[in-house]
């Protein structure tokens, strides 16, 4: 098991952020809206989360697919698009002077539909991604994985990249129907597992709610064992999703509880548990991440 005593804090939610701020957002294009007009704004949620305390940021590519900005835009602009998060990001921890960038390659067919998944659709659209992203990132993080199988596509189409793999996994977000599954009905032990045969770098939990991280944590560092693996959080602000979410169905509500003090009371208990990366996801913002940053030093001793 990694033993590092350090905590690692990732950013939080891009697409939220960018609409707080003004920029240009909206469904179905979502987050790429300002990566198309207003490539600046998308700078400045990085430099955000880089004041805040953030040791990774995340490329803003997790839109640039054609369920969000349409099969004709991603054939002619896709690679344009990824190249320029990844430059973005680049640039923003490069003028920082300090962090790491993770390329960000989302579940390509939607959100939370491990149903709609299809290796030989999906596969030429993460290549388009990996290439444009591949010159600027430090690490692959494959993320809001619903299934076992987005996870392994991911990682196929990484073979012979040099950057560690970072794979994240959506869960099942009511606590009530929980029960240590992803949202394909998929156990986290055997994700945890999968993770670990793929040779991930760390296996993270993401785009669920706080409310059920804890016990992911313990489920996948007891799969887990001793195995050379870190193990991170990065939970959203959203009420639950239901099991037959349609994707990209209108702009979710933000929980108005979970506030930087609250989010950190989350956190306490994901680092108690074995998480040694913190961040946030939809809804998660600077504030967050900055309150999480203030306590990282407490934060820390718990580290396993």
């Amino acid at each position: 098991m990694t033993n590092t005593n350090r905590l690692t804090l990732l950013d939080g939610g891009t697409g939220r952020e960018l609409q707080r701020m003004g920029a240009p957002f909206r469904q179905p294009e979502w987050s790429a809206l300002s990566l198309i007009e207003a490539p600046s704004a998308v700078q400045d949620v990085h430099h955000r989360y880089l004041n805040a305390g953030a040791d990774v940021v995340t490329a803003n590519s997790y839109a640039v697919t054609p369920f969000h900005i349409g099969a004709e835009r991603f054939a002619s602009d896709g690679l344009v698009l990824a190249d320029r998060a990844g430059r973005i990001g680049r640039a923003a921890i490069d003028s920082f002077g300090r962090g790491r960038l993770a390329g960000s390659l989302p579940p390509v067919l939607g959100s939370y539909r491990p149903d709609l998944f299809s290796e030989t659709a999906a596969a030429p659209i993460l290549d388009r991604l990996i290439e444009g992203l591949a010159p600027h990132v430090d690490v692959w993080l494959g993320e809001t994985l619903s299934s076992i199988p987005e996870a392994r596509l991911v990682a196929g189409r990484l073979t012979g990249r040099t950057a560690p793999l970072w794979l994240s996994f959506t869960l099942m977000d009511d606590a009530l129907e929980y029960r240590g599954r992803l949202r394909s009905g998929e156990a986290v032990a055997d994700a945890a597992h999968a993770a670990f045969e793929l040779g991930a770098e760390a296996l993270l939990f993401n785009c669920s709610q706080p409310e059920v991280m804890a016990e992911a944590v313990s489920e996948a560092r007891a799969a887990l064992g001793a195995a050379n693996l870190q193990v991170g959080v990065y939970a959203n602000a959203f009420p639950p999703q239901p099991k037959h979410a349609v994707a990209n169905d209108g702009l979710h509500p933000i929980r108005e509880d979970l506030t930087p003090r609250t989010y950190l009371h989350f956190a306490s208990q994901w680092v108690e548990r074995g998480a040694s990366i913190v961040g946030g996801c939809c809804g998660v913002g600077p504030e967050h991440i900055a309150a999480l940053a203030e306590a990282r030093d407490t934060l820390a001793h718990a580290v396993r």
